[in-house]
């Protein structure tokens, strides 16, 4: 499933693409909101994880904009709300991932990004 935790740490590996191959954008995004348990400490935790720009503009090309451009220094259970919402509740069923460096497109299909390689697109 394509949810914004794991985009997060998704980057280009074609061959030749080793400069700005991250973040995939995304093209064509469908997305489905699924409820999920929401647990503060394990989100509190996983923020020093995120690159936090890459997640910001990527909520934004799927319709979230409920992110602060920068995380806040004080931490309230409203912003670990929407931080889980946005990591662990959007899945993008449908569409496609380019990177920015090469252009090349990961699709997504059925909420599974086909990440593979053709043999000759292996670094």
């Amino acid at each position: 499933m394509v949810r914004l935790i794991t985009h997060n740490l998704l980057a280009c590996h074609a061959k030749g693409c080793t400069t700005n191959n991250f973040p995939l954008a995304f093209n064509d995004a469908e997305i489905e909101v699924r409820e999920a348990d929401f647990n503060p400490d394990f989100i509190r935790n996983f923020m020093p994880k995120i690159e936090w720009k890459a997640l910001v503009a990527a909520a934004k090309q799927i319709g979230d904009t409920s992110l602060p451009d920068e995380p806040p220094e004080m931490i309230s259970d409203e912003f670990l709300q929407k931080l889980h919402h946005v990591l662990l509740e959007i899945h993008v069923e449908e569409g496609q991932m380019i990177c920015p460096g090469c252009s090349h497109v990961y699709p997504i299909s059925n909420g599974i990004p086909n990440m593979l390689l053709a043999e000759d697109e292996v670094a």
